[in-house]
């Protein structure tokens, strides 16, 4: 009974950096190793491309044979998976990691192969070339001008439990390769010549030593983790830059580049903290240019979510390992970042052993900091405020003196510290201030001894004075943040519902660039919008437009733009900041769906070129033989019938000249079906559409076949008209006829019927029934494919157009052309046409009694 392996196999991989670097002979050499340790070692697949040092690492290792596949005429050899599993080594040696099977094997891929002795518990130690990593497929053609058609994915090398680069300097490996001990003699120059150059190997050993230090940073990475690491390993150069979408961020981010850059292998991280509570007032425009600006000066972008920036910014610092952290001088002005601590204070007293550098730039010190500043009040309600702080202490204090004998100080100062709060919810800070300064005088004016006067008693009285202002200020302001706060988060839950709302409108306008722009001019309340491309600098073009739409930006109330060259204009009022961000959305999703539409229009043309180029190949491959075959018998015949030296027989020459006749009419037919394809591609066919009587075109297209005889014609004379191109259908049904003839050696039925369709639509139908081999239901759709040969049809009859060019030719007359299985073995082609519409009755004129009937 076969167990399941108890655990999965381990895989090494030796990574060359260019062939001939000794990969192969390094993976045997631990094979023998192993073997000489005692563990059960076996060669599963190993290529020497004939070099003798490589051969004999070959010497004491049991080698298992490999299977013969045939493909293609030719016998190779392959893996034997099978009997690898069947022998069940501890260590299986494999070669060539990306190499391509032959056709017939079970996988694919090597790779795949590996997989599956891993799965079965077997451990496998197994080459590449860095060449050879999916990942770096084009920046190796890139180098080398060479495309590297067999690849392996990334990922199955970096899940390797141990991967070890095999490396040998440019100039080493060209003295090897002239000694000729990587390619024969006669390839020496060749290869020095062309892939083998200095630069090309130097490229290639800087792209392995990069991708190989990578996956050692993973696992260093994944091992801090495991050990729950916090402190810093400063193995290589790692730089984070916090950025706040502020206009001193391209000063930092150039800063990090520039520090990045001067040493080999550094990198460095942008990072932008946003608050956990998702109110910001930092410019999603000004953070998207920052994201691009990052980019493309070689360094990542990252977003963390975090109450505090500073703690945001070292604990992303941490977990990415960085050696040195970039904070901008801070903008807040002198007095205020003496009274309260910065970021750039709090990120040094928590950075420990990570270097902090404070970036000096043209904003710093000028007190121009963002801040999340509540949303204008507006006049009314600032009006408002002000009366009430000058009116509500006033008023207090007369119900609190008309009712003196009912209170004592304290529930006065209650009373008073009430109508603060009052005043700042309802006109903000400014105005509560102005209130606690009046309610203040008037406690202290008519309520603390001595009254009626500013002078204070005792000591006490001094204290509760100076604790009710210090309370109501806070208070005031506590009042009035939490105010601003609620205002902030209404008008964010405004901003996500008008984001649902243009969601489902941008689902509905779909891939549709008018019906985007419709919807958007029906949400912000527009007469029109466009997209615009500009060319020059004032010059621009429409390339979609709805409503009343501007032609330029100039001429424009709102304009975002979507890329470098076109943009998002739209005419009937301006917006306010929050609905411009709308706007952008609008703009990011067109320019997703222009590029959408550029994508399928590339597809499109690249399917017809390659459509257009399969065409062409299986043409000059048919034609190449088909028109050969017939010349290649009239030549034979004319030159038989020429030669003086042979005198024919009455009988042989009429079969010489029957051959001329029947070679002639194949060319004939084969160039009427290439000028029908050639038509139909180009959509130069032209169309007659009349009235056709079925029974004499059925007969006219039939008649001239050379197997006429063995069609059975079973059209009904007083069938209902046809509406089609009569020349056209006759070659449609010679076309069905003669592959017919080809696919029976019995007979052939051509059979006329008319039906009426669900929808009410006449219709006549031609079915050409045989009863020959017929094909798979799964094949039909191939049948109609140009240059398909299906069922016993000899190779060389016909280049496989008459099925297509029958299907063609029918539906240019608006009509159908399918296939089904004829009841007991066989195809039917089943051709339906629109019948002739009817004359009109009043439209007939009815001839008088004893004249003469005009028809």
């Amino acid at each position: 009974m076969d167990h399941p392996p108890t655990r999965r196999g381990r895989l090494r991989v030796y990574l060359g950096a260019a062939p001939g670097v000794g990969k192969t002979y390094r993976m045997l050499d631990e094979g023998r190793r192993r073997t000489d340790r005692g563990t059960d070692v076996v060669v599963a697949y190993v290529e020497t491309h004939g070099r003798k040092h490589t051969a004999e690492q070959l010497d004491g290792l049991e080698v298992v044979p490999r299977r013969a596949v045939a493909y293609g005429g030719s016998s190779y050899e392959e893996l034997d998976l099978d009997a690898v599993i069947a022998r069940r080594p501890e260590v299986a040696l494999v070669d060539e990691l990306a190499h391509t099977n032959v056709p017939g094997v079970e996988h694919t891929k090597r790779w795949e192969d590996v997989v599956t002795l891993l799965d079965h518990g077997i451990d496998v130690v197994t080459t590449v070339n860095v060449q050879h990593l999916e990942s770096l497929n084009d920046v190796v053609e890139a180098i080398t001008g060479v495309r590297q058609r067999e690849t392996v994915p990334d990922q199955v090398v970096r899940d390797a439990d141990a991967i070890e680069l095999v490396d040998m300097s440019p100039q080493s490996l060209r003295r090897r390769l002239a000694h000729g001990n990587v390619y024969a003699a006669d390839k020496v120059d060749a290869a020095l010549s062309r892939y083998f150059r200095e630069g090309n190997l130097s490229a290639l050993r800087e792209l392995a030593l990069l991708w190989v230090a990578d996956r050692v940073d993973e696992g260093m990475t994944r091992y801090r983790q495991e050990h729950r690491i916090d402190s810093t390993w400063p193995t290589r150069e790692r730089i984070v830059v916090a950025v706040t979408g502020g206009p001193e961020s391209p000063t930092l981010l150039r800063r990090a580049a520039l520090i990045a850059g001067r040493t080999a292998g550094g990198e460095w991280m942008a990072v932008y903290v946003t608050r956990g509570d998702g109110l910001t007032s930092t410019s999603p425009d000004q953070l998207a240019r920052q994201h691009t600006m990052v980019h493309d000066m070689g360094g990542s972008f990252h977003t963390v979510v975090a109450d505090d920036v500073a703690t945001g910014i070292l604990e992303f610092a941490r977990a990415e390992n960085a050696s040195q952290i970039l904070i901008g001088a801070s903008r807040r002005a002198r007095w205020s970042a003496a009274l309260r601590p910065g970021v750039g204070e709090r990120v040094i007293a928590g950075s420990g052993d990570v270097d902090v550098h404070i970036v000096s730039h043209g904003e710093a010190g000028r007190g121009t900091r963002n801040r999340q500043r509540r949303p204008d009040l507006g006049t009314r309600r600032t009006v408002l405020g002000y009366v009430l702080g000058v009116l509500a202490p006033a008023v207090a204090t007369f119900v609190l003196l008309s009712t003196a004998d009912l209170h004592d100080l304290t529930l006065e100062s209650m009373v008073m510290l009430s109508v603060v709060v009052v005043v700042a919810l309802v006109g903000g800070l400014v105005p509560a201030l102005l209130a606690a300064a009046l309610s203040a005088l008037l406690l202290n004016w008519y309520f603390v001894s001595p009254t009626q006067t500013l002078t204070i008693a005792g000591g006490q009285y001094v204290a509760v004075i100076a604790v009710f202002v210090v309370v109501g200020v806070a208070v005031a302001s506590v009042v009035d943040l939490a105010a601003g706060r609620a205002a902030q988060a209404r008008r964010a839950s405004t901003e996500a519902d008008a984001l649902a709302v243009l969601s489902h409108s941008l689902l509905r306008a779909g891939e549709s660039l008018p019906a985007l722009l419709a919807q958007a001019t029906e949400v912000f309340g527009m007469r029109g919008a466009a997209i615009l491309a500009r060319h020059g600098d004032d010059a621009w073009t429409t390339v979609v437009a709805h409503g009343d739409a501007p032609s330029s930006v100039s001429a424009s109330d709102v304009d975002v733009p979507i890329d470098e060259t076109t943009t998002l204009v739209l005419r009937g009022r301006t917006l306010a900041a929050s609905e411009r961000r709308l706007v952008t959305a609008y703009a990011a999703h067109a320019g997703v769906v222009g590029e959408r539409l550029r994508a399928a229009e590339e597809q499109a043309r690249a399917h017809e070129l390659a459509e257009a180029d399969r065409t062409r190949t299986a043409l000059l491959a048919a034609v190449s033989h088909d028109l050969r075959s017939p010349l290649a018998a009239v030549k034979a015949a004319v030159t038989s019938l020429r030669n003086e030296d042979i005198v024919w027989s009455d009988e042989d020459e009429a079969d010489l000249l029957m051959t001329i006749e029947e070679s002639a009419d194949r060319l004939d037919a084969l160039v009427e079906n290439l000028l029908d394809m050639s038509r139909l591609r180009t959509g130069a066919l032209s169309v007659l559409l009349t009235d056709v009587d079925l029974v004499e075109v059925v007969h006219r297209a039939v008649g001239p076949l050379s197997e006429a005889p063995r069609i059975d014609v079973r059209v009904d004379p007083g069938m209902p008209l046809a509406y089609a191109d009569p020349g056209l259908l006759e070659r449609v049904l010679a076309n069905l006829c003669e592959n017919a003839l080809k696919h029976t050696v019995g007979r052939v039925t051509v059979q006329g019927s008319a039906h009426t369709e669900l929808g009410g639509r006449a219709t006549t139908c031609i079915r050409v029934v045989d009863h020959g081999p017929g094909v798979e239901p799964e094949a039909y759709d191939r049948l109609f494919a140009p240059f398909q040969r299906l069922g016993d049809v000899p190779q060389g009859d016909g280049v496989g157009l008459g099925l297509a060019v029958a299907r063609g030719l029918t539906e240019a007359m608006s009509g159908t052309l399918e296939v089904d299985e004829t009841p007991g073995g066989g195809l039917t082609f089943v051709v339906t046409l629109p019948q002739a519409k009817a004359p009109d009755a009043a439209a007939v004129q009815v001839p008088d009694e004893g004249e003469e009937d005009p028809r």
